[in-house]
């Protein structure tokens, strides 16, 4: 998911494509360990160590576990490429996995014949390049709309909206004062594109033509919802903690986030409830995957890779999309283990509902997201700060070369 700290992966792999040769090349041996034991390389800390001990013995293996902080993650895959010492197991962001097959650094999780038996489509299109499996993700995240309940009593809206005229003009009437009707992001980054793809896509746009039509229109509504007033000129600037801050002081009375900002908002005095995003007529909205897969790199080490593809299928088994969807208040790949889940969490039900029809972002453009996702939230910022109107800027961006 793209917490803003995310950004800095996405530059960082947009280098892995100058590196085909060096990565397709590692020798035998060469990866993870010298020893058995596989390696296990993430960005997350130890709270995840126990799933992981559990799959080593399920599959039999002895691990060795390598947390990296985020924003380093990166970097040091680019440098166990040069140096060929890749880990067996790496655990990817979601869009970067498109960009590190390319390159040649992973093996297609189909040879080793892992399942994607119950996974939504757009959760296996977000680990899939050019038809392949590359990565699988036990769980993964995505947009709702949250709203204040007591805000809304008090302006007298008995139920959420369900279609955009309905959030503008519910946004309208819950406009007070320093209060804005609603909070999102229209930052110049790719918080900006993250949450407007919600609007781009339910609307019937695609990002291999975003000047089309359908993704001005798009624009259009968003940029109208701060002309009418009831989004804050300063969504500009703002990323998604800087929205949530605003939900939780009380300044915005519905805003686009995550599962991922509930704890937060939990520890919070707002009485608040969650749906999924409008649609311009009110059918289901069309959202982001977001969350991390699971890769087999390409070590040359036959028999390790194979061990290394059963400990990814075991960390996708139910059981284990459930731990992990628990831990980082996340949806279980699996759609029945998300039905499930969401009997007893209720929190995550306007999330579960919207993962059913949300889409991998690397899905059309694959590689090529990064620089799709620059012209996205360059376009939108153009739009909002009033230096182009939607139109200008969409082609504008639409137009612009690598």
């Amino acid at each position: 998911m793209p917490h803003s700290k995310r950004r800095a992966a996405l530059a960082a792999a947009a280098a892995i494509t100058a590196l085909p040769l060096v990565l397709a090349g590692c020798s035998a041996g060469s990866g993870g360990s010298s020893d058995s034991a596989l390696t296990i390389q993430d960005y997350y800390d130890t709270t995840h160590d126990a799933i992981y001990n559990g799959c080593a013995s399920d599959v039999g293996v002895k691990i060795k576990i390598d947390h990296i902080p985020y924003d380093g993650l990166m970097p040091k895959v680019l440098q166990q490429a040069s140096s060929k010492t890749l880990p067996d197991v790496l655990m990817l962001d979601l869009p970067n996995i498109a960009e590190i097959a390319k390159s040649g650094a992973l093996a297609p999780l189909d040879q080793f014949k892992v399942s994607t038996t119950g996974m939504a489509d757009g959760i296996v299109k977000a680990g899939s390049y050019k038809g392949k499996l590359y990565g699988l993700a036990p769980a993964v995240n995505t947009l709702a709309l949250f709203y204040n309940k007591d805000l809304f009593a008090q302006a007298g809206i008995q139920t959420p909206p369900t279609t955009w005229a309905e959030m503008k003009a519910d946004a309208k009437t819950l406009t007070s004062g320093d209060r804005y009707g609603i909070g999102l992001s229209t930052k110049g980054a790719e918080d900006g594109t993250w949450e407007f793809l919600p609007f781009m896509w339910s609307n019937g746009a695609d990002e291999d033509a975003i000047d089309s039509p359908k993704a001005v229109e798009a624009l259009e509504y968003v940029k109208s919802l701060q002309d009418d007033g009831v989004l804050s000129k300063s969504s500009v600037a703002w990323d998604q903690t800087a929205v949530d801050e605003q939900f939780i002081a009380g300044k915005a009375a519905m805003q686009i986030a995550g599962p991922y900002q509930i704890p937060t908002i939990q520890k919070s005095k707002v009485n608040w409830g969650s749906v999924p995003i409008p649609s311009p007529t009110g059918a289901p909205s069309v959202t982001p995957l977001g969350g991390e897969g699971f890769t087999v790199p390409q070590t040359g080490d036959a028999d390790k890779m194979a061990k290394s593809a059963k400990f990814v299928e075991c960390l996708n088994s139910p059981k284990n999309q459930e731990a992990v969807a628990k831990l980082s208040e996340t949806v279980p790949s699996d759609t029945a283990t998300a039905s499930e889940m969401g009997k007893s969490d209720a929190t995550l039900a306007a999330f579960i509902t919207a993962v059913r029809t949300a889409r991998s972002r690397t899905a059309i453009v694959g590689d090529q997201w990064p620089a799709t996702s620059k012209r996205i939230y360059t376009a939108v910022q153009l739009a909002m700060t009033g230096k182009a109107t939607p139109a200008e800027a969409l082609k504008t961006a639409q137009n612009e070369k690598d």
